[in-house]
């Protein structure tokens, strides 16, 4: 069968339908058919589509000023800046366009803090299972073997130990010399929905603090009020020095940032890193607006009410299912694993229930809804992943 997309590069595993139209939780095809949108393009359009306010500051920013280089003062840019670090504890950012990016700047940030601990093959300790990101660097950081095959060798100076696993981290501390940093996701989304413990990210905390490592945690997906917080760390009440965002930073406009505090903010000097793009004053005034709505909204108070609703809903109703392992999530981040692959129902939730869902890790469906939905939309995922399931059980 010919490709649909001839002239596109096959990077991609797109589903057979194309759309058109959002608003709020709902998308239409180009054959005027609805959907429930559960994945906000995978955790990125936190306040739904075509949300109102957005599409009004993309409007006018864009009949005033898109881009002017870093070379010149970004006053969007000094704004948001300023109100990331108020919310974050940290006291410095970097705009960028992408998750990747962003966890790029934190890996460099890691390897000018070797320099300065004189550590001659410094090593950033990274998680089984986790995922940062497509780039060299940010592939080498990832912990799944699928992803790396084909690009091998991989980029040197990352050390990889179990998630969650406190006592993996110690045995790593004392038999490994040159770890400068560690990075590690609150909850790893790719992953399959798994939530590090508060006690976990409090140890690693306490070890960066007695090695003088720098403590990094990726927020791209956690971050921006997905798991009932603005950020994930928040919930273990630790504080890193570097915190790398991206996703619902924009709700759909590209945008990343690296936030870092204390030694970590001024590692950077004039001509060590830079972004064409990023920060521009369409994306700084895009993510201003978001900020606007998140905080005068209430979304993550909403994202931690919504998240109980919908995981207690859906323990409820497939209990008892004979091919589920766990369900599992924080905040409006929940995974519903299986004892199989279960890929093909991206495409029967898609056809069947009209439901947009992934499948991650080729076991585990994640559900990432929009964190403006209502708790009606909240019972009609629960209500069609039911469906879905008992249909297609084995």
């Amino acid at each position: 069968m010919p490709s649909p997309t001839p002239h596109l590069m096959q990077t991609y595993a797109r589903q057979p339908v194309s759309f058109v139209r959002g608003q709020g939780a709902r998308l239409w095809d180009d054959q005027g058919n609805e959907y429930l949108d559960a994945i906000a393009g995978v955790a990125v359009t936190n306040l739904g589509h075509a949300h109102p306010e957005i599409a009004a500051a993309i409007a006018e920013q864009a009949g005033l000023l898109l881009h002017t280089s870093n070379m010149f003062g970004i006053s969007w840019q000094q704004h948001l800046g300023e109100r990331l670090c108020a919310l974050s504890g940290m006291e410095r950012a970097f705009f960028c366009n992408s998750g990747a990016e962003a966890n790029e700047t934190a890996l460099k940030l890691a390897r000018l803090h070797a320099h300065r601990l004189g550590a001659a093959q410094p090593q950033v300790l990274v998680m089984e299972n986790s995922f940062h990101g497509r780039t060299f660097a940010t592939l080498a950081a990832t912990g799944n073997p699928a992803v790396h095959r084909g690009f091998e060798p991989l980029m040197p100076g990352f050390l990889r130990v179990p998630y969650n696993d406190i006592d993996a981290v110690h045995a790593a501390a004392a038999d490994t010399p040159g770890i400068v940093a560690v990075l590690v996701e609150p909850v790893q989304g790719e992953g399959g929905v798994r939530v590090a413990s508060h006690d976990y990210l409090r140890g690693l905390r306490g070890l960066c603090n007695e090695h003088g490592w720098l403590f990094m945690v990726d927020e791209v997906q956690t971050g921006m009020g997905r798991t009932g917080a603005w950020f994930g760390f928040e919930h273990a009440s630790v504080m890193p020095d570097v915190i790398t965002l991206a996703k619902g930073l924009g709700n759909g406009f590209p945008i990343g940032a690296c936030l870092a505090r204390g030694e970590a903010a001024e590692l950077f000097t004039p001509g060590h890193h830079g972004s064409t793009f990023g920060g521009n004053p369409l994306a700084s005034r895009v993510g201003c607006s978001v900020l606007d709505i998140m905080d005068r909204d209430h979304i993550p108070l909403n994202a931690a009410l919504m998240g109980k609703r919908l995981l207690a809903d859906l323990q409820q109703r497939l209990a008892g299912h004979p091919n589920i392992v766990a369900i599992r999530g924080h905040g409006l981040m929940v995974g519903i694993e299986l004892d199989r692959p279960c890929n093909e129902l991206v495409g029967h939730a898609l056809q069947r229930e009209r439901l947009l869902i992934t499948v991650t890790r080729d076991r585990t469906i994640r559900l990432l809804p929009p964190l403006v939905c209502d708790a009606a939309q909240i019972d009609e995922i629960s209500v069609r992943i039911d469906r879905l399931l008992k249909t297609d059980k084995p």
